[in-house]
Order: C-alpha cells, then sequence, then structure tokens
C-alpha cells in the first residue's frame, strides 16, 4: 500500500475527497486550497486516509470480530458490554508497519514545517458515511487534543477509532438501520492552535435562531473552544452585519454581549488527561475574547467561506495565544435554516400570565409548556416521560434520545452555539441556554410554560400558559402604495421579523431600551461621583462592571440596541424616536429619583425636546446623540432616521437641532434626517414653520387625540370621549398631511389604531398619508385593509405624488 493512500496532506485534498479523508477533512483543505488567498488561516496537517481504516481492520481480523459483536447485540447482549469489547478491540490493535511508518514520517515532516520537535496536535475524526444526516452525525466520534510524539499519536489514532463505536453511535446506526461496517473513519492531524493560551470558539454566517442571513454571529471563550461547543461556559456573543463589512471606514459589530466564562479548558501538565478546566479570573469574566478588529476579521472569513461554499456554515476558529493569531478549525454546512420554508413565517403570541422563575437565552421564538423532568445525567434516561421538559446542566451527544422526546429544555449553562442549543433547533423545539440556576430552582412535576418569544432573553413561568401559534403565508401578503412600516422596541425581537415585506421601522423606542436594558437614569451616571443614594450606587457599580467609563455603558448599549433593529431593515428607513419617559417614568430608572422634578401632571411636564437642551439634562441627551452617532457613523447603518417627540414650538426645534449639531449629529450630514413628532395642536398649525426646520412628520394620534380632545388618555371615565376619529382629530390629520405635502415633506403615523379600527386605516389612505407604522403581529392585518382601501379609491391623486 502506497504512502500516499494511506496519508495525505490537506492542502492536497478538497471537497471531492470526502470518501478518501471524510468530510472534515475535505473541507480543510478546500478552504487551504481555495481561501487561504482571501486570507483564511487554517492550521496545517495531514489526514490519515479511510483506507488506512480498512488497513488496520483486515490486519487485526476485525471485521469478523466486530460483526459477531453486532450479531450478539441483535440478539440481546448489553449494549454497553458489546460497545466496550469492540473498543478494546480497537485499543488492542497493532498497526501494519507501514502504515505505522506513514503516520510517523507525517508527523516528522509537520515538525520540520513547524520548526519545532515533537509538535503538539489535535487528532480529529473526520467520518466518511455521507448517508447518514451529516447534522445529526457530526460530533460523535472524539478529538484529541495536545498529543505529542510519535507513540502518543499513534494510540490517540487507536481511541479515535475506538470512538466510531460508542455506545451512542452505535445506538444511533442500529435506529437508522446503517450498516456499521460500511462506515469507515478518516483521522485529521493538524498543530495545535495553543488557545489555551487565549480563546476560541463557534461561529455561524446566519443568525442561528431566526434565520437572518445578513449576519454573523459568533461565540467565544477563552481556552480551548471544546467548552463553547459542549455548552460547559456561558460566552461571549457578538454578531457583526455583513453587508457593510466591505466598507472600510465601517466596524459594523452590531451587538456585544459578554458572557459569564467562569471556566476554561487548559492543557494538562500532568501525564493523565492532556487537558484540564479551571476557573477564570474576575478580570477575564468581564472582559471580552476579542477585539473589535479581530470580530470583523472573523466575520470576513465566514462572508468569504459562505461565498465558496454558496451556503450558510458552521465553523469553528481559535486564537494563538502566542503569535496573537486566529485560525479556522472548521467548516460544516449550517444544517436548520436551510431545509426551512422561506414563504411562511410561524408566529407565536404568549397569552396567560404566570410567575416568572427562571430565564436564559432564548433558542428560536416558540412556546411550549409542560411538567420538568429536572435530570442529572443522561443516564437517567428511565426517568424522562414523553412530553416532559427536560432541565438539566448540559447537554452533549449522550443526550439526544432523550431530547427527541422532549416538549423543551432548559439547562444551566451554554450559549447559543452550545450542543442543546443546535440540537433544539434541529429539533424544533423551545430552549432556553444559560438559566444559570435553572437545575436548582424548578423541581420534578413542576407544571411550567418555556417562552421563546420575548426577545433574546427567554422565560420560564409557574403553570401551563395560553398562547397563540399561528402561521404567517408571506406569499399572500399584498404590495400596498402606501407605505406598512412596524413599530418595534425590544432589539431582540427585530430578526424575527426579517421576512415580513414591510417598507422599515416607523417607530423603533429608545425608552424600552433604556428601561429593559440599561436600567439607570443617564444623568446618574454622567454624575455617578455626585451621587448619595448608596443602594444606587451598589447597583450602578454592578451593572457598568467592566466599563471604566460609566457613561460608556450606556452609550454601548443604546447604540448596540438600535443597531439590531437598524440592520434588520437595512437599507429601508430606521426612526428612531428619542428619549420620550415622563419625569415619573424617569425618576423609576436607577439613580433617577435624584435628578427628576415631582410633577403634578407629567403628561404635559418635563418631556421630550424641552429636556434634550435643557442644563439638567443636556448631558444625557449628548449620551443618546453619542449612541446615535456611533450607529451611524461607526457601524455604518445611515438608514436611522432621528425623530424628536413633543416638540411643542419651532424654536423649541430650533434648540434641539443646535444642541444635536454640538454633539455631532447635524442634520444633512452623511444623509441624516430628523423627523418630529406631531401630537400637539401646535404641531398641526405650524406645520409649515415645522417642515422649515424637519424632514418628515409622524402623528401619533394617541396623544394627539388627548391634546386636541382635553381627554386623559387613561381616564376610565373619560373612556367613550377619546377617540381617535373625531372630526377634530381626524381634521387635524388630513391637515398635516396637506401641509406636509405642500411642503415636500413625508408624513407616518405610529399608533395601534389602524391595526384596531379598520375604518381609521382607510380614513388615512384617504387623506394620502405615505406611512403607517404598526406592531408586528397586526402587520398582515393592516396590509389587507390598506390594499382594500386602495383598491376602493384607485385613481386618486394623492398629494405630493
Amino acid at each position: 500500500m502506497s504512502t500516499q493512500s494511506m496519508v495525505r496532506w490537506l492542502e492536497d485534498v478538497s471537497s471531492g475527497d470526502v470518501a478518501v479523508v471524510g468530510g472534515k477533512n475535505a473541507s480543510l483543505g478546500e478552504m487551504i486550497r481555495g481561501l487561504s488567498t482571501r486570507g483564511v488561516r487554517v492550521p496545517g496537517g495531514f489526514a490519515i486516509t479511510a483506507q488506512a481504516y480498512r488497513e488496520l481492520l483486515d490486519a487485526n481480523d476485525l471485521r469478523t470480530r466486530i460483526a459477531a459483536q453486532i450479531d450478539a447485540l441483535h440478539q440481546g447482549a448489553d449494549l454497553g458490554e458489546v460497545g466496550g469489547a469492540i473498543r478494546r478491540m480497537f485499543l488492542d490493535a497493532q498497526f501494519p508497519p507501514d502504515l505505522a511508518q506513514a503516520v510517523r514520517d507525517a508527523y516528522r515532516g509537520l515538525a520540520t514545517r513547524a520548526r519545532r520537535e515533537d509538535p503538539d496536535v489535535a487528532v480529529r475524526s473526520s467520518a466518511t458515511a455521507e448517508d447518514l444526516p451529516e447534522a445529526s452525525f457530526a460530533g460523535q466520534q472524539e478529538t484529541y487534543l495536545n498529543v505529542r510524539g510519535e507513540q502518543a499519536l499513534l494510540e490517540a489514532c487507536k481511541r479515535c477509532y475506538a470512538s466510531l463505536f460508542t455506545d451512542r453511535a452505535i445506538s444511533y446506526r442500529e435506529h437508522h438501520r446503517f450498516d456499521h461496517l460500511k462506515v469507515a473513519l478518516s483521522i485529521g492531524v493538524q498543530q495545535m492552535v495553543r488557545s489555551d493560551r487565549a480563546g476560541a470558539g463557534v461561529m455561524f454566517s446566519i443568525d442561528t435562531d431566526s434565520g437572518f442571513p445578513r449576519v454573523v454571529l459568533i461565540n467565544a471563550s477563552w481556552g480551548l473552544g471544546e467548552s463553547v461547543v459542549a455548552g460547559k461556559v456561558d460566552p461571549d456573543e457578538y454578531l457583526v452585519f455583513k453587508p457593510l463589512l466591505a466598507n472600510p471606514e465601517a466596524t459594523p459589530v452590531i451587538s456585544k454581549k459578554v458572557g459569564g466564562k467562569r471556566s476554561k479548558i487548559i492543557y494538562s501538565d500532568s501525564g493523565g488527561d492532556p487537558t484540564r478546566a479551571i476557573e477564570t479570573s474576575a478580570e477575564e469574566q468581564t472582559a471580552t475574547v476579542l477585539t473589535d478588529q479581530e470580530i470583523t476579521q472573523l466575520a470576513r472569513w465566514a462572508t468569504a467561506i459562505e461565498d465558496h461554499y454558496g451556503r450558510a456554515m458552521d465553523m469553528e476558529w481559535a486564537k494563538d495565544g502566542e503569535t496573537g493569531e486566529i485560525y479556522l478549525v472548521q467548516a460544516r454546512p449550517e444544517t436548520v435554516h436551510v431545509h426551512k420554508e422561506a414563504s411562511t413565517l410561524r408566529s407565536y403570541r404568549l397569552t396567560g400570565h404566570g410567575d416568572r422563575l427562571v430565564s436564559g437565552l432564548a433558542i428560536g421564538d416558540a412556546i411550549a409548556a409542560g411538567r420538568v423532568c429536572n435530570l442529572r445525567s443522561a443516564a437517567e434516561i428511565d426517568r424522562f416521560q414523553d412530553g416532559a421538559v427536560l432541565v438539566t446542566g448540559a447537554t452533549d451527544p449522550d443526550w439526544e434520545p432523550i431530547m427527541k422526546r422532549a416538549a423543551a429544555i432548559v439547562t444551566d449553562h451554554g450559549g447559543r452555539t452550545s450542543h442543546a442549543a443546535i440540537v433544539s433547533r434541529e429539533l424544533g423545539l423551545a430552549a432556553i441556554v444559560g438559566t444559570g440556576d435553572a437545575t436548582s430552582r424548578l423541581t420534578d412535576g413542576q407544571e411550567i410554560t418555556v417562552s421563546c418569544a420575548e426577545g433574546d432573553e427567554g422565560h420560564i413561568y409557574a403553570g401551563i400558559l395560553d398562547y397563540d401559534a399561528r402561521e404567517i403565508d408571506l406569499a399572500q401578503i399584498p404590495t400596498t402604495r402606501t407605505q406598512v412600516m412596524l413599530n418595534l422596541a425590544e432589539p431582540a425581537a427585530a430578526f424575527r421579523w426579517w421576512r415580513l415585506p414591510a417598507d422599515g421601522v416607523g417607530l423603533a423606542r429608545m425608552e424600552f431600551i433604556v428601561n429593559n436594558h440599561i436600567k439607570i437614569h443617564p444623568m446618574a451616571l454622567v454624575r455617578f461621583a455626585e451621587l448619595d443614594d448608596d443602594k444606587a450606587r451598589r447597583q450602578i457599580t454592578e451593572l457598568t462592571r467592566g466599563h471604566e467609563d460609566k457613561t460608556e455603558f450606556f452609550v454601548e448599549h443604546l447604540a448596540y440596541g438600535i443597531a439590531r433593529i437598524a440592520a434588520a431593515w437595512w437599507p429601508k428607513p430606521v426612526i428612531v424616536r428619542m428619549s420620550d419617559f415622563k419625569t415619573n417614568e424617569y425618576a423609576r430608572l436607577i439613580g433617577g429619583e435624584a435628578f427628576e422634578p415631582a410633577e403634578e401632571n407629567p403628561m404635559l411636564g418635563w418631556r421630550g425636546a424641552s429636556r434634550y437642551y435643557s442644563e439638567d439634562y443636556r448631558q444625557g441627551f449628548a449620551l443618546e446623540c453619542r449612541a446615535l452617532r456611533r450607529v451611524r457613523d461607526a457601524m455604518g447603518l445611515t438608514n436611522t432616521v432621528v425623530m424628536i417627540p413633543f416638540c411643542r414650538t419651532p424654536q423649541e426645534a430650533d434648540h434641539v437641532l443646535e444642541t444635536m449639531a454640538e454633539q455631532g449629529l447635524i442634520r444633512g450630514r452623511n444623509g441624516l434626517q430628523v423627523y418630529v413628532m406631531v401630537e400637539i395642536p401646535s404641531n398641526v398649525l405650524l406645520a409649515a414653520e415645522f417642515a422649515e426646520r424637519f424632514d418628515g412628520f409622524s402623528i401619533g394620534s394617541n396623544d394627539l387625540t388627548q391634546l386636541t380632545l382635553g381627554v386623559d388618555r387613561d381616564s376610565e371615565r373619560l373612556a367613550p370621549l377619546f377617540n381617535e376619529r373625531d372630526p377634530a382629530v381626524t381634521k387635524s390629520i388630513e391637515a398635516v398631511i396637506s401641509a406636509a405635502h405642500d411642503n415636500r415633506r413625508k408624513v407616518g403615523l405610529c399608533g395601534q389604531r389602524p391595526s384596531d379600527d379598520p375604518e381609521f386605516a382607510r380614513l388615512l389612505v384617504r387623506a394620502g398619508i405615505d406611512s403607517v407604522s404598526v406592531s408586528p403581529d397586526s402587520f398582515l392585518g393592516v396590509k389587507d385593509i390598506v390594499a382594500a382601501a386602495e383598491r376602493a379609491h384607485h385613481g386618486q391623486h394623492r398629494p405630493g405624488h
């Protein structure tokens, strides 16, 4: 047998050699050959071919002996005993002399290339059984790290071969009725990347939960990458917006979440296990593993790999702590969203209420309910009842038989690319990972509801709660001349709706991000040193850990929140309303009481535009402007439009625009548009003057109705008088639409009323409004209403068009 038939250098194989070197090695060779010119780095190494595996079988008469053990299994023998017997056969086997010599020679060649005696290598299995579903088969064999020396390499190879017959691998092939002796194993031997001294992780060229194709998702943790893949740590999570990677002036990292990263896997100095887990330092836990430059470099590689293969990809990367260089160590096709029907969108909405018990990272956007089955290990499979909610610390392939029978999955540890997350997506299950303490807080038999339909964060509620689930047929949504946009508040939900043919976002509510993600009053960050409230100081110190400049915590979180929404709808406009808290709402933020006056009527008090240029808040407004500037100028998301709420007079508009300009947000520069909300009768009566200062109008029908009719919208006693179709209100709307178009300005309406009242929607269409903006779950109904209204008035001249 020739050396070429036993050992192949990775650069000499490509994706057409799966039958020779297995899928994993073929992919590595394909990247080395096809992508090195685009800067993608892959560690060098060689493949021990599938033919070498067959030679080992024949030299040790293993085919007959394995077949006898499988026959015994079919006749009732214990799986554990059968698997153990077969694995011992491999560990006791002798390499044919020519095969052993070929492996030694290749290892010496690798040492010469690396200029290192006895280089440390990773020994990875690479299966050639193409008939098996790749996603489920992946990860069933073992990887051995930090292997040094010729004899250690040969022993690791035997352990790799033996792992083809783990109990779970045998069980899997039995379940799929696949001939055990038709599977062959190639082995990849690669120079180790010293990520034990830096970090490693997983990367997808798609958002794994929503299928949104225009981002790269990266998970990162300190040490070797096994901890991320196995879900043993809560990793960092980064999102990069692919369309702007080509812009040399942009850094399109649109989200960064620092994970707990409480442990890491490093090389072991002892003679036993080559790796060991240790606790990370407090500094490592609060720091990001990668810089923005490294994150964007990885994202560019992900895009290049996706382009090369022509499909979404799942990749593993590692950073060498000695050289500082980053490498790709694996790439395979993404297997979940490629099979999903793009013409339909399944939407879930929780309608029941219950106490919130536990929270974590939501995987997917489904809702499920059932009784808790809290298991410590997969060996407790006999305790699991079909349709229960599996609650455990973390999962690996041993858990898959249980996972397939579960209604939902909840884990203490893991990120979006952990085993539990990946398998739950493949199975279409609701899953919440990285809860921290679900196993200690949820008890066997307890009835719970698992909700992933509320954004990035998933929640577990007490009891079996009611929820709605419906299919939206995207092919049936009509086209309209009037733009139908979305109202969005939760950034994490933006990707969930990317398939809707919306015309952008008519209202992105900044205060939701402040209230739910930042939680701190901006002035309490600006003037933290002066803050007397000890409790608030402790809370702020805890929330802003890792941020020397506490104001940067506000700017960063706000910028990332806005960026996710802007990216989801790029290049369509995303209209971001600057903060519109009332003083009583601001006071409820951490540290807020010290900076807010007590007002008898906050609805008509110090809110909206009047705050932005006030000496008591302008430093807080400066943080809002810094965040918008970062989104537009640093990240490159210039589709963001700024909207000013509750602007009482044209003179106040001038003050606000001057204050924005002082912070680098200059109307017209870099395409910046600034809109004003129409909520006050003065906005209607002086629409022409406001049009000189702003690029567009957005009607807030709730406040406009309240202030036109003098009716408190929250008063139950006056509820019959609160009517957005009152002639005084509708004439105001018609007047502002006419004035806006006379001054070549666009005008829209953001509010729930068109969703609830078809006649109101028809009135807006007749008046010639440019856009309406509604909640995502109302989009389909409003599109139908608007289309019908346009058909009824076909051919009518619309002012300004």
